[in-house]
């Protein structure tokens, strides 16, 4: 991974909390933080006055203050400022081109209300040409790191995989590249669709067709051996199960510590969709959500 980590900042908790995960993860990959803030796109809760001047004055003490507090807890972190006018979608969307990442906060559970607000917020996570995080305002291991104790209950990269085969490496990439570096196991989810319960045997217990199931944990591990060759110190648990794959994915969350889930590249700027289960993963998981594109 090339590029730095692009932050969203607009001063509100939540985005202040994104600042610090993105800063302790540029560290571990040894990458510069750049923290961006439109004075044109900012909350609206903000107690500012609307002079142009006075919003300009506002996010460059942001971003002099968020920068402070990440080279006092990282002094040897490389941190970037930019003030700008245009809209905060469209420079991120523009950043996103050649970082390595985007971090966006999210104000709570249950939200992904941002920095940027509402569907501007899912446009940019559906348009972004690099992986984008989304980090909750109340997000607990953000001081605890990795490898504390009192992350123990959450020690997994989980990625959810829809398709097995060339779509899945980028995703798995990531979520390996990740695992390795922060020394946690990967958990690969692939549901199995309802109509796999196709047989009598399988509609009276609600397991899959067990031909069928047997041929798609056969194909994933197919899928998954370049990647455990590739990193042969990450454990990783293979995780088939039947029902709708939202559904499937958060149930198999629950040690997630970052969750992985994949989303399709668009080919032009004004269209974007973001698919059930990273609908699902944004609005319900607690822990961060990496939304990586892919073809």
């Amino acid at each position: 991974m090339t590029g730095p980590v692009v932050v969203g900042l607009d001063g509100s908790p939540a985005s202040v909390t994104a600042a610090w995960w993105a800063a302790r993860e540029a560290r571990d990959r040894h990458l510069p933080v750049l923290l961006l803030h439109s004075w044109t796109t900012q909350p609206l809760d903000v107690p500012i006055a609307q002079e142009a001047f006075s919003r300009k004055r506002y996010g460059d003490q942001v971003l002099q203050r968020t920068e402070a507090e990440l080279l006092h807890r990282y002094a040897d972190l490389t941190v970037a400022r930019e003030l700008v006018s245009v809209p905060a979608s469209q420079a991120l969307l523009e950043h996103s081109e050649r970082a390595g990442m985007l971090v966006l906060g999210s104000r709570a559970h249950g939200s992904v209300s941002s920095f940027l607000l509402g569907s501007i917020s899912l446009h940019v996570l559906g348009l972004t040409q690099c992986p984008s995080i989304t980090v909750r305002a109340d997000e607990p291991v953000v001081e605890a790191g990795w490898g504390h104790p009192g992350a123990a209950d959450r020690d997994e990269v989980v990625v959810g995989v829809q398709q097995v085969g060339p779509d899945a490496d980028p995703l798995l990439e990531f979520a390996f590249t990740t695992a390795e570096l922060h020394g946690a196991p990967v958990r690969v989810v692939k549901a199995l669709p309802p109509s796999a319960l196709v047989s009598p045997h399988a509609l009276f217990t609600g397991q899959a067709d067990s031909r069928y199931e047997v041929e798609e944990r056969t194909r994933l591990a197919a899928t998954l051996t370049p990647w455990r060759e590739k990193f042969p110190e990450v454990l990783v648990e293979a995780h088939v199960a039947v029902g709708p794959a939202a559904q499937v994915l958060l149930s198999a969350s629950g040690r997630g510590r970052l969750v992985v889930v994949g989303r399709r590249r668009h080919p032009a700027h004004y269209t974007w969709k973001l698919g059930p289960v990273a609908h699902a993963a944004l609005h319900h998981l607690p822990c961060p959500i990496a939304l990586v594109p892919h073809d």
